[in-house]
Parts: structure tokens; C-alpha cells; sequence
């Protein structure tokens, strides 16, 4: 059986951060990591909080949750497993946000931490490869029922091909972070296990987990270590769904994105992060095999996602029930479930369109999922989580769940998945800045920091210098560039009148695209500037919550009005604004880390809750008339100052 160290990590584009395709496969190539930095601004002070608070706390509650117990008892230590079946993952997303951390800023505490950790991941595989705690502790998954079963019995609940590609991410982000490669020998293991057991041959098992991400871990191995057989695999389980498998365990195959297969498919439906997670890993799939027919399918799947099925927050999945997408345009505000990891499964679809494509579009995408879902996720102090994001908080909402906004941000859950899935994110955040092809770099996310790459000719050394969001000017310092040499940026959907100055000259540039410019020269400074500031936004008129309504955007941050800024008296509840009532800007406010207030004025309903709730055609509820100054938040940075009313969308006079 193969190891890690029989095969040498691959060089090149292959080496860089998340989702780093083949050289030659896509349109755009990662920036290899430690190459493109964020240093300052809204994102910088985000990282600061991940790692000073987020990761040393998440390394806590693996041990006080009993993940970590769990795989220690797999390897013979006394005890019983606790918690859900798929603990292992967390222990796996923390190790990979440990990684990217450790190679953005390098600590001898962090680096001993990971060392434990993946030591004690070590310890509990078995001989033949195979690892999953509760499975190996229990002689099986423990299905719905309680009962244990065998390995892969019990596909769709089990989840133990969900562990193994949070493991293999993992892995690939140690080697190519910090070099290290303990863990990657786990993962070679583990897949050599996987492509035996899978497959369409004799006497292997045709089945698929109910939960993809092993997609995007196979084709991430197959990237660090030039294994095809990796790949393979990650493209037999793409085809093999929606074939029935699910449906043969007894279980209706919408939820587990197992109705359609996933080249026929043409929107995203069932469970939200499944169907996303699926959804990337079908894409790398598509761009290393070059299956455009797939890809084509996966666009389509995209672009209906985008028009009917996100909410204006880039938030994915409408029903609690089930954390599934809904029907198109089924947007409920104050149902939303909208999880945290949905919009990070978001973040890395989008991600791996962009680099296929080189399509502006799904920057926009990344940006406002990343900006607006995710990071309502997690608080400005960076170690309490929404698992649920709303875009509604009733005046008087019980929180009756563990998961309700209501109760605000929580430390961890029973079912841990986006506390770690968060710090991986922002820990990698760096990789999301640029992409480069033969001809230069490509900027897609604005931050105060550098990017470097090794262009054909020589290197490019760029200086970025920028306060966005809180203002829209961008301002890229040329510090050493080959003749050659070209810098593309992203020109968001939103900013029209954006211009671009050079030197003496300035032009208009289009929203939407990217603003090029070439044969850059040391030295020189190029200036884009886009138009921050509050504007309006309406719904189709098929979001029922949201007809009649706008919502406020700055810049790529969507607003949000908190109870607590409203005179004594008034609720969220009965605001009404006027469609072309203006919106200023108020100025940042460090209790909100820096982002920019928006003031504006509303009216007030007249409110009587003893009156009936439903009145004759034509009738409405009086109103008290009075104007009250409304001030309006980042959603981004909403529940900071404490739980309680809120709303996203406002009613129109």
C-alpha cells in the first residue's frame, strides 16, 4: 500500500491554497500560499480574532466534546464514544484552519497542538486503512434507531466518507502550508482503502454517503500527491448519485441531492451544504478530467441557484426542515435557515467556477456569500457562532431551539459543524484574494496587503492599499513587474460609475468585469475607485416575505436594522421607509469593528395587539404617523451588542 512518502508533493499550481487545480486545467491558478497576504482592514482584524481566540477555544471543546476521546478510544483506550457520528469531522476541519493558521503565522504552541492532534488521528486508523471512531468503537454506524451496524451499511446517515474527505483536506492543507506530511500519510491510506472498497468492479461496493465532501477531498489528493486513481474515484462517486443508491437504503433521494445525476441536473435542491459540497467537488471533477459537458451542467445549476434559491445575503437553505434549499423564490426572512456552512460550501463552489471561467460573476458571488452569510456567522470577538442566519428576528421571538438567532451566538453545539468549518475558512482567507494566469494576476477581494507571483517572464510584487468596505477606493502599488506583465480587478456588479485613474488618466470601467490594465511598470500606481455607498434594493416579486420591501446595501455589505438603535417604544416590527427616503452614512463605530453606520428615516405603523389581525379589503391599521431616525448596521455585524430583534427587509409605505 502506498504511502505519502512514495509519491513527491507536485510543484507548481498544485501547491497552492484551497482548491488548486492541475496546471493548465482551469482559467485562473491559485496564488501559491504566503503569496498573497492580508494585512490590515476588515478581513485582518477577522484572522486576528480566529487565531488568538477561535482556534486555541476550538482546541478546547474537541477535547470537552469528546471528539478527540473518541479516536483515542478507537485506539484501545477505555471509554464510549460521545456525541454524533460524524465527531471526527470537526477534529479534521480544526486541523485543516490549524494548518492554514500555522503557515500564515507560524507558532511553536499551535504547531505543538496540530502535532498532538494528528498523532492521536494516527493512532486510531486500522491496519487496512479504514478510520472512523464511532464505526470502529461500535462495530458500526449508529443509524437513526440506535442500532450498530457494520462499515458502509448505513450510507446515508453514517457519514463516514464525509469524515474521510474533511480528513483529506485536511491532510493536503498540512502538506502544503507547513511541508508537513504525518497526516497526509493517513489520508493516502485511508484513500487507498476508499479506491479498493468503491467501484463498479467485482466485489466492490456501489454506494454513496449521504453527506458529500468526499468529492473534493479525493481530487485535493489527487492534486498533492499525482495519484489518478484518486481522481477516479472522486468521479465515480459524482456519477454514481442520483442512480437510485440512496433511494435503496429505503430513504427519499431528494434531500441527499440523489434524485437527478448531477450532469443532468439543472438547479441544487435537498439538503443545502450536501447539494454545495457536491456541487464543488463535481466541479473540480469537471476541470481535471475536462468533462466540459459538466461543467456546462454545473454553470446552469449555479446560475438558477443564484436567480431563485440565495438569499440577498448570499445565505443558502430556506427550510429548517430538512436544512434544505426550498422552491424557487421561497425566501423566508424570519424561517431562514441559511446555515453558516452553506455559505461556506457557497464560498468554495463559487470559488472553483471562478478559477474554471475566469468569470467575474462568481467573484461577485464569493464576495457577497463571504461578506454577508458567512461572516454574520461569527462574532467580531471570533469565538461565538450562529449556526442559523435569519434576516428576520420578530419583536418578542422565543428562542426555542438551540440554534434559534434568538438566543444569539453560542460557543459551540451539539452538532459542531460550522465553529471549525469558520476557522478554516478565514485561516485560508489569504487564498481568495487573487488568481494569476500566464499573463498576470487577477485581483478578486479587496484587502490592505501584497501579492507576489512568478509570471513567465519575472516576478510581479504588488502593494495593496485600500479601506473598503468602509470606503471604495483601491489603491495597487506596482513594486516590481516584468514587461509583460497585466493586473485585472474585479469591478463589482454593484458599482456602477466605478473609474479606474493611471497615472494622469482615469476611465470609466463596468460593473461586473474586470478593469485591465497592462504593460505595468515598477513604480506606478493604479487607483480604482468604486461607489460605496447606501442604496436600495428590491426583490422579485415572487419572494413573498420580501414583496413590497427593500433592502440596504453599501458597497458589498447588506444592512440590517436592530431593535436596540430604534427610540424607546418602537420595534422592528412596524418600520415602513419610503422608496426613495434617503440613506447616509453615519460614520464607522468601533463597537462594530470599524463598519460604517447608515442613517435614515422611517415611519411607524400604529401598533395594537389586542386589534384583530386581519382586516376588510381596503381597510388598514392606523397609523401614529410618527418619523423616528432609523440607523442600520453591517448584517455582517448584527447580534454583536447582544441578541434581540432585527430585520433585513423593510416594508415600502
Amino acid at each position: 500500500m502506498a504511502t505519502a512518502a512514495d509519491v513527491p508533493a507536485r510543484t507548481g499550481a498544485a501547491t497552492a491554497g484551497p482548491a488548486a487545480p492541475s496546471a493548465g486545467t482551469t482559467a485562473l491558478a491559485p496564488v501559491p500560499p504566503g503569496r498573497a497576504r492580508v494585512e490590515g482592514g476588515w478581513w485582518a482584524d477577522r484572522q486576528r480574532a480566529n487565531a488568538e481566540r477561535a482556534l486555541p477555544e476550538g482546541r478546547r471543546h474537541l477535547e470537552e466534546w469528546g471528539n478527540l476521546d473518541n479516536l483515542r478510544i478507537a485506539a484501545g483506550a477505555p471509554g464510549e464514544t460521545r456525541g454524533p457520528v460524524f465527531m471526527d469531522s470537526d477534529v479534521y476541519k480544526w486541523l485543516e484552519a490549524a494548518a492554514w493558521e500555522q503557515g500564515r503565522a507560524p507558532s511553536d504552541r499551535l504547531l505543538a497542538d496540530i502535532h498532538e492532534v494528528v498523532a492521536v488521528v494516527a493512532a486510531a486508523q486500522a491496519e487496512d486503512g479504514y478510520l472512523d471512531s464511532v464505526v470502529q468503537v461500535t462495530g458500526g454506524a449508529v443509524d437513526g434507531s440506535g442500532g450498530p451496524r457494520s462499515r458502509y451499511a448505513n450510507l446515508p446517515w453514517s457519514h463516514e466518507l464525509y469524515c474521510a474527505g474533511h480528513l483529506f483536506q485536511a491532510a493536503v492543507a498540512l502538506s502544503r502550508a507547513t511541508g508537513e506530511r504525518d497526516l497526509l500519510d493517513v489520508a493516502v491510506r485511508l484513500a487507498d482503502h476508499l479506491v479498493e472498497v468503491f467501484g463498479d468492479g467485482e466485489g466492490q461496493l456501489r454506494d454513496v454517503d449521504g453527506h458529500p465532501v468526499v468529492e473534493m477531498g479525493l481530487v485535493e489528493l489527487f492534486r498533492e500527491t499525482g495519484d489518478r486513481r484518486y481522481l477516479e474515484a472522486a468521479r465515480w462517486h459524482v456519477e454514481a448519485r442520483g442512480h437510485g443508491l440512496v433511494a435503496a437504503h429505503g430513504h427519499e433521494a431528494t434531500y441527499f441531492s440523489d434524485r437527478v445525476p448531477v450532469r443532468e441536473a439543472t438547479t441544487v435542491e435537498g439538503h443545502a451544504v450536501r447539494a454545495v459540497y457536491l456541487a464543488a467537488g463535481a466541479t473540480d471533477v469537471a476541470v481535471e478530467t475536462g468533462d466540459t459537458d459538466l461543467l456546462a451542467a454545473l454553470r446552469t445549476q449555479f446560475a438558477h441557484m443564484l436567480a431563485t434559491k440565495t438569499y440577498v445575503t448570499g445565505g443558502l437553505g430556506s427550510r429548517w426542515d430538512g436544512e434544505a434549499f426550498g422552491d424557487p423564490h421561497e425566501l423566508p426572512s424570519d424561517r431562514a435557515y441559511a446555515e453558516t456552512c452553506a455559505a461556506i460550501g457557497g464560498v468554495q463552489w463559487a470559488w472553483r467556477m471562478l478559477l474554471a471561467t475566469g468569470e467575474a460573476l462568481y467573484a461577485d458571488a464569493l464576495e457577497r456569500m463571504l461578506a454577508n452569510g458567512f461572516a454574520a456567522g461569527v462574532s467580531l470577538a471570533g469565538d461565538e457562532y450562529f449556526y442559523v442566519n435569519a434576516l428576520h428576528v420578530r419583536d418578542g421571538a422565543h428562542a426555542d431551539h438551540e440554534r434559534s438567532p434568538a438566543r444569539g451566538r453560542q460557543s459551540w453545539f451539539g452538532c459542531a459543524c460550522c465553529p471549525p468549518n469558520v476557522m478554516r475558512t478565514l485561516s485560508s482567507l489569504d487564498g481568495y484574494l487573487a488568481t494569476t494566469d500566464a499573463t498576470g494576476v487577477q485581483l478578486h477581494l479587496f484587502a490592505p496587503g501584497q501579492v507576489e507571483v512568478d509570471l513567465e517572464d519575472g516576478p510581479l510584487r504588488l502593494r495593496v492599499e485600500t479601506g473598503y468596505p468602509v470606503d471604495g477606493e483601491v489603491r495597487v502599488r506596482v513594486e516590481e513587474a516584468p514587461p509583460s506583465a497585466a493586473l485585472s480587478l474585479r469591478v463589482p456588479g454593484w458599482a456602477e460609475g466605478a473609474t479606474l485613474r493611471r497615472g494622469d488618466a482615469a476611465e470609466d470601467v463596468a460593473p461586473g468585469t474586470y478593469a485591465r490594465a497592462e504593460g505595468l511598470e515598477a513604480g506606478e500606481e493604479l487607483v480604482l475607485v468604486l461607489p460605496v455607498r447606501p442604496r436600495w434594493t428590491r426583490a422579485d416579486a415572487r419572494v413573498d416575505d420580501a414583496r413590497g420591501c427593500l433592502a440596504l446595501e453599501r458597497g458589498p455589505l447588506v444592512y440590517a436594522v436592530e431593535q436596540r438603535d430604534l427610540p424607546d417604544g418602537a420595534s422592528v416590527d412596524d418600520l415602513v421607509v419610503d422608496a426613495g427616503a434617503p440613506a447616509q452614512d453615519a460614520g464607522p463605530d468601533d463597537a462594530l469593528g470599524g463598519a460604517v453606520r447608515v442613517r435614515l428615516s422611517a415611519a411607524l405603523r400604529g401598533r395594537d395587539d389586542a386589534a384583530a389581525t386581519f382586516l376588510p379589503a381596503g381597510a388598514d391599521r392606523p397609523g401614529t404617523g410618527e418619523r423616528v431616525e432609523v440607523t442600520a448596521v453591517p448584517y455582517a455585524t448584527w447580534a454583536n451588542r447582544g441578541p434581540g430583534p432585527m430585520r433585513v427587509w423593510l416594508p415600502t409605505a
